[in-house]
């Protein structure tokens, strides 16, 4: 049942207008059952002084764009009232007609794009309005007889009105529907959604809540768990099973989705998902097509689902089946775009944004992590309204032409333009080991500036959870994960890039650039500083591209590598045999692999720094003292030290490196492998020859 959240304090304190209706539509979005992520629109009615001071009424809607969860003053639209009423006498109106004349009735040309069912607003004579897309009433709107279950439950406190598109003439049928019904409390609307009303924001919210729960109890007495769905067909695996199969299948799913333009994978194994990839009735339900319009643009219209028996099949016959079904998939909507398109279409991404596999769950695909995770959250809206409208009747959906007139309809897309450009790094994920100091924190940074998801490897797992925490905060909750990772143990390497394919679905560029250094004269260099250098310098370098390089061959989508190496990495260190040592090998190393990767589209690259001080770990620890001893200074000298054997005499820092690193991995330097640039001022005996 829907919680009743309003809090009549915290109303009451809150100024009339745009503040009240964001109050009161946060509350309503902040339950997915009652609104869909993005969906649904509210409005309230008051009297505001014009530019000339006079009184006018204006109605506040929601704008074009915004979740009513999340939304705050700004995303509010005011219009002039005595402008759109007189819209009501007309027969018939455009969307383009539409959108151009409500641009003209805008109290602030500021304001964003008034919602697509401005009209149903602004038709109905009530002070506050709410439109929703509640599970239970869905579950009602998408039964084959849900009119007569409407009857059931309000009796003739409703209106029902027959699906036709938001816009001028739904908002007309609505109007004419609620004037012609003296009793009229809501308006069902086919395949769509709920309207409410009332004279106060309360009342309205309450009424909305209200006439929700009152269809939960009705679906609820009727819903027999063990036959839902047709009842089970096949067993869940075991979780820890579930999470072994996924990290393998996953990135081999991302390469085949992202054939067109590269995709962030989610899972999602809830109780609901569970039940219904596992029922009988899931796969002709799942393709019966989508259960409310306002799923379409992030889910498409219907989703893979993948035949496969978790108790007789193993995982080979997983993958078979997998890449067949993205394959077929692709083909069917290209098919289904051409049987359905209008001049100027142009078909997006074929591949789906919902893959339903038995026993194991959802896979979700998106742009970004958060897009991938929308999806997903709104397959769970449908789960439940498949769920109702099968315990009420026959779950029916929209035409397949009126699907596609959504999916495509110019309005719709609008709001995916909303959203910020994609930057260099967009749907990439790059994985940074040695992410919590210096050049780490910073090519993290550097990455995500641009659009990527970074994972954020490093044994100092406190500082990792640190610059993710940080990332988050400032990007997105999502774009940036923190990693526990000795370099030198394999395991853990393993699972580390295990747990990157279940949370991104795969990796696209590593920064190899966990790091130590010790200085010590050749004769006293010991067997364990010699291993410890090879260890986490050379094994370690190994061990993290050698897993990538497997995860980037599975994608078939190439990759990029960057190995932070060193100045001595062509430059014999003086009391560094060791160090100097393993970072030759590092180099090395990265264009052994770029040999190998080039069929494969994998790129491998080295950064070539030196004496970045700052943000360092190494440079906390005895390495300043040592390598200030083997020059014969201070240890506070050796900052200046570094500067003046420039030959462009400065300080290199982390942001330098990073932004190497960055250039290296984009396509600016698609054509670029083995090679290494070095990044230290200018040290002559360290140029390349």
């Amino acid at each position: 049942m829907v919680k009743h959240l309003w809090e009549e304090q915290k109303a009451d304190r809150l100024p009339q207008g745009a503040e009240e209706l964001v109050y009161r539509s946060n509350l309503i979005g902040s339950d997915r059952a009652v609104c869909n992520w993005g969906g649904g629109n509210t409005s309230m009615k008051t009297y505001e002084k014009d530019f000339r001071g006079r009184d006018i009424e204006v109605m506040w809607v929601k704008g074009s764009g915004s979740d009513l969860a999340t939304m705050k003053a700004h995303n509010v639209t005011g219009l002039k009232l005595e402008d759109i009423r007189p819209l009501i006498e007309r027969e018939e109106m455009t969307d383009e007609e539409m959108v151009e004349y409500l641009a003209h009735c805008m109290i602030d040309s500021k304001h964003p794009r008034p919602s697509i069912e401005t009209l149903l607003h602004a038709f109905l004579p009530y002070q506050h309005i709410d439109h929703t897309h509640p599970d239970a009433i869905i579950s009602i709107c998408c039964a084959d007889n849900g009119k007569q279950i409407a009857e059931d439950i309000y009796g003739n406190r409703f209106v029902w009105v027959p699906y036709v598109r938001p816009g001028f003439t739904l908002s007309k049928m609505i109007a004419e529907g609620v004037a012609n019904n003296p009793h009229a409390e809501l308006v069902l609307m086919e395949k769509h959604g709920l309207v409410t009303w009332g004279n106060t924001s309360a009342e309205s919210y309450e009424k909305t809540i209200s006439i929700i729960n009152e269809a939960e109890r009705y679906i609820n007495e009727r819903i027999e768990e063990k036959n839902a769905f047709g009842g089970e067909r096949y067993e869940s695996l075991q979780a820890e099973e579930r999470r072994q199969i996924l990290a393998k299948i996953m990135p081999v799913i991302r390469g085949a989705v992202s054939s067109e333009k590269k995709m962030i994978l989610s899972y999602d194994d809830a109780d609901d998902v569970l039940q219904f990839v596992n029922s009988v009735k899931a796969p002709e339900l799942s393709q019966t097509g989508a259960a409310c319009p306002d799923h379409l643009v992030h889910t498409k219209r219907v989703p893979l689902y993948v035949d496969w028996n978790p108790q007789e099949q193993d995982i080979d016959a997983l993958l078979k089946n997998v890449k067949a079904g993205i394959t077929r998939f692709k083909s069917e909507y290209k098919a289904y775009v051409e049987r359905n398109k209008q001049e100027g279409d142009q078909c997006f991404e074929s591949a789906p944004r919902v893959i339903l596999i038995p026993g194991i769950g959802m896979i979700n695909t998106g742009k970004s992590l958060e897009m991938s995770k929308v999806s997903g959250a709104l397959y769970h809206r449908a789960i439940a309204v498949m769920k109702g409208s099968s315990a009420l009747g026959r779950f029916v959906s929209l035409s397949e032409n009126e699907s596609y007139n959504i999916e495509y309809w110019p309005l719709e897309l609008y709001k995916l333009t909303l959203a910020p450009a994609e930057a260099e790094f967009s749907r990439k994920v790059a994985f940074v080991t040695g992410g919590a100091g210096g050049i780490g924190s910073a090519a993290c940074r550097r990455f995500v500036s641009e659009g990527a998801h970074v994972v954020v490897a490093d044994l100092n797992v406190e500082g990792a959870q640190r610059i993710a925490g940080e990332i988050n905060k400032t990007y997105g909750e999502g774009r940036a994960m923190a990693l526990k990772m000795d370099v030198t143990k394999e395991e853990e390497v393993q699972q580390a890039f295990k747990q990157t394919a279940l949370t991104y679905g795969g990796v696209d560029i590593i920064v190899n650039n966990a790091g130590l250094a010790t200085s010590s004269p050749f004769e006293e260099t010991t067997l364990k500083e010699w291993n410890l250098n090879i260890n986490v310098l050379g094994t370690g370098y190994f061990l993290v591209a050698r897993e990538a390089f497997k995860q980037m061959k599975q994608q078939n989508a190439g990759g990029n590598m960057v190995f932070v190496g060193s100045k001595n990495s062509v430059y014999a260190g003086k009391n560094a045999a060791a160090y100097s040592s393993v970072k030759a090998l590092e180099t090395h190393l990265a264009r052994c692999i770029a040999a190998e990767g080039g069929e494969h589209g994998i790129r491998v690259n080295s950064v070539l720094p030196d004496a970045v001080l700052q943000g360092s770990a190494i440079w906390g620890s005895s390495w300043r003292e040592e390598r200030a001893a083997a020059y014969g200074i201070e240890p506070d000298q050796l900052e200046e030290h570094y500067r003046k054997r420039t030959t462009l005499l400065v300080n290199i820092y982390p942001k330098d490196i990073a932004e190497s690193i960055a250039f290296l991995a984009s396509s600016k330097a698609e054509k670029t492998t083995g090679c290494m640039i070095t990044v230290d001022g200018g040290v002559p005996a360290a140029f390349t020859r």
